[in-house]
């Protein structure tokens, strides 16, 4: 049977498990992708499996807004991330991640060990947080620093390494962590800080490009106007844009100072 890939990015392989992931819908049209990080994290990880043929992967977006009676009928509140695999429903994400890990054929290649990247990345989307919860007070250097000095970490072990992604020239669990979290610190601090990432960090950069060329990032990654709409909405924050009447914009150029090295 041959593989087919529907509409929304979907692979479908023949003769290997179908596995669903359903994740949340876009809080302004209640249809398209969301701006869930561990939505787009997962999705990363089984369109990958789903390329490697050992999977074939079915996505459904679930407006938590208006949820169908059969969502409500089978996981009650539970809100995506829901993984189903062969029938059975893991609905919690260390259990979603855990069972990609030791369930999903071939999900055991993208979970190397690596205590250097795991510390390095961990916090980075706190940071960013309490940045952009400050919208409102003066950007100044003490507020924006604890970002940016990570920022600038994960550039310089990028530019030390010499690799592709994070821990080698393939993919790993780490790269599909990071990368939703740096576009959202991409899309959202300029949003409400007007802060971009310095185009400084070439090899951070270097990163992100090699990132968009991949269909496992296309595929996933929300609109700029979700990805605002879920840090509005999950920080409280208020914004006079307005952008559920805006054209979708998805932003994956990289500044032309950032490939100057």
């Amino acid at each position: 049977m041959a593989d087919e890939v529907t509409e929304n990015g979907q692979v479908e392989n023949g003769d290997v498990p179908e596995i669903e992931l359903i994740i949340r819908a876009s809080t302004i049209d209640g249809r398209r992708k969301g701006a869930c990080l561990f939505c787009q994290e997962y999705f990363m990880e089984l369109y990958l499996l789903a390329e490697l043929k050992t999977i074939s992967l079915k996505v459904t977006t679930v407006d938590m807004q208006k949820p169908p009676p059969d969502f409500r009928t089978n996981f009650e509140a539970t809100p995506p991330p829901i993984l189903i695999d062969r029938g059975m429903a893991i609905l919690e994400n260390e259990k979603i991640e855990r069972h990609i890990m030791k369930n999903v054929p071939g999900g055991h290649n993208l979970f190397v060990q690596d205590k250097e990247v795991a510390t390095l990345i961990e916090n980075l989307y706190t940071k960013f947080k309490m940045y952009i919860r400050k919208f409102e007070s003066p950007d100044t250097t003490e507020n924006r620093q604890p970002l940016l000095s990570q920022l600038e970490r994960i550039n310089d072990f990028l530019a030390k390494r010499g690799t592709r992604f994070l821990t080698g020239d393939t993919m790993s669990c780490f790269d599909c962590e990071l990368m939703p979290r740096l576009q959202h610190i991409r899309i959202g601090a300029k949003a409400f800080r007007k802060f971009d990432i310095p185009t400084k960090f070439t090899a951070l950069w270097r990163y992100m490009a090699n990132m968009y060329e991949l269909e496992a990032f296309i595929q996933s990654c929300p609109a700029d106007q979700d990805i605002i709409s879920h840090i509005k909405n999950q920080l409280g924050l208020r914004t006079t844009a307005r952008i559920e009447l805006e054209t979708p914009v998805y932003t994956t150029a990289i500044p032309v100072l950032a490939t100057e090295s």
